[in-house]
């Protein structure tokens, strides 16, 4: 339905006509390599910075070295008077353009071509990245019509997990950690507004044996063997019961219909549960050898309702007790969320349904994004950005139609929000 406020109105006639800008914008950016590893961003936002500049000259704009490679940028506008603090937020950073891979195009120029957009960036994330600074830009443009602040935060570092990205920024931009809301542009579906996503604990286990021959397996303890029992009790957190809020259980139930087909058969279900992957084994060294050491590395994905402590009391139970059995984590983070009734959820869900004209689902996040350290912060946060196809392959691309939406949705949630 039509939003009745006429200077709402207004704006969103305005943002339509400029969202094809987005396109421009994104190859500018693509145009400009930043892959990680090695993760050197420093010419991106460079030219990033540039862009807002020109975009918004009313803007203040400085960059934040925070190691030889990264630079953050920040761009700040003020509106009508004072009220709530609005970021954006998306990582410079890519994958590795490879170009041994088979692509049809030249990677970092771009190609717009059949209604999509290819390059490698295009859907992860620099067309999310320009998506937002359009956005930014007509907030610029309409400053009388909102109040408080807009601010336009674009990171390194995010594909390393982010501490010298957004953590950084929220740790040192003055404001930043009381944000009254967050709008990302990372790669997604604009089907689907997500409102949280899973922790993770990523573990590594090691089984210790004695070396034999083959040929007298009773004289060894086979590392692999005791390693295989340790990844049993591993699996185990499978069965782990999850306490989510009522409102997540109904969000992922309702999202299903429209998610699913979208994201595949059994989404709801892998948020809803703890997933354990498995993905990498090692160990002996020959087949007529008992092997003296063996190890694994897993991937155990938190759904809100289990706490990074429970899983790993859980871990400690099951795998305490078996002999030659050690286990270390190598990297944790919660699971996080924002209630589902926040303003942000609803003015983008709202603005979403306004741009695409039919339903759009709320729904959890199965993958992490830069999304968990403004949650875990406590800053009402969602992700809302274009389908991604062929990520980290050849021909990487994006739907125009879809990062022009993206531009529209976050442009139009921003200003109801600021003028709400």
């Amino acid at each position: 339905m039509p939003h009745p406020d006429a200077a709402h109105l207004a704006f969103a006639t305005e943002v339509a006509a400029r969202a094809p800008e987005v396109v421009a914008l994104t190859r500018r950016l693509m145009a400009v390599p930043s892959p990680n590893p090695p993760g050197d961003v420093r010419a991106c936002a460079e030219e990033a910075a540039a862009l807002v500049r020109e975009l918004a000259p009313e803007a203040e704009v400085t960059l934040h070295a925070t190691s030889p490679e990264v630079t953050n940028l920040v761009a700040r506008i003020a509106g009508a008077g004072p009220g709530p603090l609005l970021a954006f937020n998306g990582h410079l950073d890519t994958y590795p353009v490879n170009e041994a891979l088979p692509w049809t195009v030249d990677p970092l120029r771009g190609e717009a071509r059949d209604g999509r957009l290819y390059g490698r960036g295009a859907a992860d994330m620099k067309g999310g990245i320009a998506a937002s600074m359009l956005a930014f830009a007509l907030l610029a443009r309409h400053r009388a019509a909102w109040r408080g602040e807009a601010v336009l935060t674009l990171a390194g570092d995010e594909e390393s997990m982010g501490p010298l990205g957004t953590k950084w920024l929220l740790d040192h931009v003055p404001g930043l950690a009381g944000a009254g809301a967050v709008i990302i542009g990372d790669a997604g579906s604009p089907r689907v507004l997500r409102f949280g996503e899973k922790g993770f604990l990523w573990i590594e286990v090691e089984a210790a044996g004695t070396a034999a021959h083959g040929a007298h397996v009773h004289l060894g303890d086979n590392a692999i063997d005791r390693l295989r029992v340790a990844l049993d009790a591993v699996s185990a957190l499978r069965d782990l019961p999850v306490g989510a809020p009522p409102s997540v259980t109904a969000a992922i139930a309702a999202a299903r219909a429209i998610s699913e087909p979208l994201a595949g058969a059994g989404e709801a279900r892998v948020l809803s549960a703890v997933t354990v992957n498995i993905g990498r084994i090692e160990g002996g060294t020959a087949p007529n050898l008992v092997p003296a050491s063996a190890r694994a590395a897993c991937d155990i994905r938190l759904p809100v309702g289990v706490t990074c402590a429970e899983a790993e009391a859980a871990l400690a139970g099951g795998l305490g007790s078996l002999p030659g059995v050690t286990w270390r984590v190598l990297r944790r983070f919660e699971p996080n969320h924002t209630d589902p009734a926040a303003a942000i959820v609803r003015r983008t869900h709202a603005a979403a349904e306004e741009v695409l004209g039919g339903t759009v689902a709320v729904n959890m996040r199965v993958g992490g994004s830069d999304a968990r350290w403004f949650r875990m912060a406590g800053l009402p946060t969602v992700v809302y950005g274009p389908t991604p196809h062929n990520m980290g392959g050849a021909d990487e691309w994006a739907d125009i139609a879809e990062l022009e939406a993206v531009a529209r949705v976050h442009a139009i949630a921003a200003l109801d929000f600021l003028a709400g």
